[in-house]
C-alpha cells in the first residue's frame, strides 16, 4: 500500500499505478505543501463515496478540488479577468479559492452547493499524480481521528456555518502513521518529514475577498 516516490525525480510508473487506482475508485494519499491529503478523481462515483464515507462528512465544503493547472477547473467555475490575475499570482502553493459553480455543474458533478473550493498545491508528487490522471482530485484532509476506523459524525450545523478547526496534533508527519486508515489503496510516501500545517482559504465567489482561514499562505488585502 505504501509506495516510495522521489519528488525530484519521479518514477513515470509509480504514477501511472496511482492514476490507474484513482480511475478505478480507489483512494489515494499523497503530501501535498501543506499537510497530508486523501484523495479519488473528481469523476469517480465510487471514488467520491468512499471519500465521503471515510470522512463522516457530506457537504461539499469540507472538500478541496486539487489540481494542475487553473484550465482543470475553469470548465466548472465562474472565471472573470481579476480572478485568473490572482489565483495565477499565489499558485501553485498553499491556498484554496472558494469559487461559484457555472450553470449545471452542480447536476453534472452530483454536488449540493454551488460553490466550489479548489486548489493547486506546490508539490511535485500531488501535481504529478493529477496531470497523470488528467482529471482534477477531489480531497479531504488526512486526520489521526481515521485512524479508529470509525467514521466522524457529519456536522449537525447549518451550511454556512465557519468550518470547526483541525488541531495541529491529529495531522500526520510521516507516511506510515497513514498506514493505519482502513480504505487507503495506496500511500505515495515522498521520504520528507510533512509539515503539520494549513492552506489558506480565500473565498473569491463574491465581489470581495473574504478569508475563510488564515493559513500557510500570506494573504494582505
Amino acid at each position: 500500500m505504501l509506495e516510495y516516490i522521489v519528488p525530484g525525480n519521479m518514477d513515470d510508473r509509480i504514477l501511472s499505478r496511482g492514476a490507474a487506482i484513482l480511475a478505478q475508485g480507489g483512494l489515494v494519499a499523497l503530501p501535498t505543501d501543506t499537510s497530508w491529503s486523501i484523495t479519488c478523481s473528481f469523476k469517480s462515483v465510487e471514488g467520491i463515496k468512499k471519500l465521503k464515507s471515510l470522512s463522516g462528512e457530506r457537504e461539499e465544503r469540507y472538500f478541496t478540488l486539487l489540481c494542475s493547472a487553473i484550465s482543470q477547473f475553469g470548465e466548472w467555475c465562474q472565471m472573470d479577468t481579476p480572478r485568473f490575475r490572482l489565483i495565477n499570482r499565489l499558485t501553485p502553493g498553499p491556498y484554496v479559492f472558494i469559487l461559484k459553480t457555472l450553470r449545471g455543474t452542480e447536476k453534472a458533478l452530483g454536488l449540493r452547493r454551488k460553490e466550489l473550493g479548489v486548489r493547486i498545491p506546490n508539490h511535485p508528487v500531488a501535481l504529478g499524480i493529477t496531470q497523470t490522471l488528467g482529471l482534477p482530485l477531489y480531497s479531504i484532509t488526512a486526520k489521526r481521528g481515521m485512524i479508529t476506523g470509525i467514521p466522524e459524525e457529519p456536522s449537525e450545523e447549518g451550511p454556512d456555518a465557519p468550518l470547526p478547526l483541525i488541531l495541529e496534533e491529529e495531522l500526520f508527519e510521516e507516511a506510515w502513521e497513514l498506514e493505519g486508515i482502513d480504505g487507503l489503496d495506496l500511500i505515495l510516501d515522498s521520504g520528507e518529514e510533512q509539515s503539520r500545517i494549513f492552506s489558506t482559504i480565500l473565498d473569491i465567489s463574491g465581489d470581495e475577498v473574504r478569508v475563510l482561514r488564515q493559513g500557510a499562505g500570506i494573504w494582505m488585502a
